[in-house]
C-alpha cells in the first residue's frame, strides 16, 4: 500500500512590489546616462579611459595653446577661430566617434543583451535614440569644454566689457558647428556600428567609410571647375560639414557658390537617414 504524497506550503515572505513604478521615461534617462557614460569609458576598467580621455585631452591642450598666445600677445580670438575649430580637428572626432560608437552598438550585440532592454517599459526605437543622443553629447561635450577654455582665455584679455561681449558673440558660432559636427558624425558612425557586433571590426568600418570618401572630396575639388567644385563637398561627410559652415558662417576659405541651402540638406538628409536606418536595424535585430 503505497503512502499518499503529502506537502507542506511554506511563507518564505513574498511579497507584491508596491514602491513607485519609474516607467518608461525613467528606463531612456537611465540608459542614457550609462551610454554617455560608457561613450568616455566611466564605470568601466583603466584602458577604456585612455583613448577617449586622451583625445579630448589633445583638444583641451589645443584650446589651451590658443588661449594662452592670443592672451600673451593681448589679441582677440577671432569668431572664425571658434567656428573653424571643430573642422580643423576633424580627424581626431573620427577616431573619437569610431571608438565610441562600437561601446556603444557593438558590445550590446556581441554580449546579445537586447531581449533584456526591451523586457523592460523602454522601446527599439527609444534605445536607439537614447544610444545616439548620448553620443552626440559626448561629442559635443569634446568640442565645446575646450572651445569654453578659448573664451574664458578671451574673456580675460580683452580688458573691456564691450571685448567680453565680443568674444561671447563668437562663441556661439562655435558652439553651434559644434553641435551640427557632433549630429552628423554621431548618426553615420552609430549607424555603421550598429552593423557589426565586433568592436574591432566596426571601428575599423567607420574610420573607412570617412577615409574613402575624403579623397574624392580633394580630387573634385582641385580638377574640377565651377558647380562641380562648388558641389564637390557633397562627396564626402566630412565635405558636407564644411559646405554647411561655410555657409552659415561667412569667412570660410572653401568656396560652395550659391549652394548653401543644398548642403544644409544633405546635412539634415543625412542625419535623418542614419536614424531611420537605425531604428530599422534594431527592429530587425531584436524581433
Amino acid at each position: 500500500m503505497s503512502e499518499s504524497a503529502t506537502g507542506t506550503i511554506h511563507d518564505i515572505g513574498y511579497q507584491r512590489y508596491t514602491g513607485p513604478r519609474l516607467g518608461r521615461s525613467y528606463s531612456v534617462r537611465s540608459l542614457y546616462a550609462y551610454s554617455l557614460r560608457t561613450v568616455f569609458g566611466l564605470g568601466r576598467g583603466p584602458k577604456s579611459k585612455i583613448f577617449p580621455f586622451s583625445l579630448a585631452g589633445i583638444l583641451l591642450v589645443i584650446a589651451v595653446v590658443v588661449a594662452a598666445v592670443k592672451a600673451r600677445f593681448n589679441v582677440a580670438i577671432p569668431p572664425l577661430d571658434y567656428a573653424n575649430f571643430p573642422g580643423t580637428l576633424s580627424f581626431l572626432l573620427m577616431l573619437f566617434v569610431a571608438t565610441a560608437a562600437p561601446e556603444l552598438a557593438s558590445r550590446d550585440l556581441r554580449n546579445k543583451v537586447l531581449p533584456l532592454y526591451f523586457s523592460r517599459p523602454i522601446g527599439r526605437d527609444d534605445y536607439v535614440l537614447a544610444k545616439l543622443a548620448a553620443l552626440v553629447t559626448g561629442v559635443f561635450l569634446t568640442l565645446a569644454v575646450p572651445e569654453l577654455v578659448m573664451f574664458l582665455g578671451g574673456a580675460f584679455s580683452a580688458g573691456s566689457a564691450s571685448g567680453v561681449w565680443s568674444q561671447f558673440t563668437a562663441l556661439v558660432p562655435g558652439l553651434v558647428v559644434s553641435a551640427i559636427f557632433a549630429l552628423v558624425l554621431s548618426a553615420v558612425a552609430l549607424l555603421v556600428a550598429s552593423l557589426s557586433s565586433r568592436r574591432a571590426i566596426a571601428a575599423g568600418a567607420v574610420v573607412a567609410l570617412f577615409l574613402v570618401t575624403s579623397p574624392i572630396n580633394g580630387v573634385l575639388s582641385v580638377v574640377g571647375t565651377g558647380a562641380t567644385r562648388e558641389l564637390a563637398g557633397l562627396t564626402s561627410i566630412t565635405g558636407i560639414l564644411a559646405g554647411l559652415r561655410a555657409w552659415l558662417f561667412s569667412g570660410s576659405e572653401l568656396d560652395i557658390g550659391p549652394y548653401g541651402p543644398i548642403y544644409a540638406a544633405a546635412a539634415v538628409v543625412l542625419v535623418g537617414l542614419c536614424t531611420a536606418l537605425l531604428i530599422t536595424r534594431y527592429r530587425k535585430v531584436a524581433s
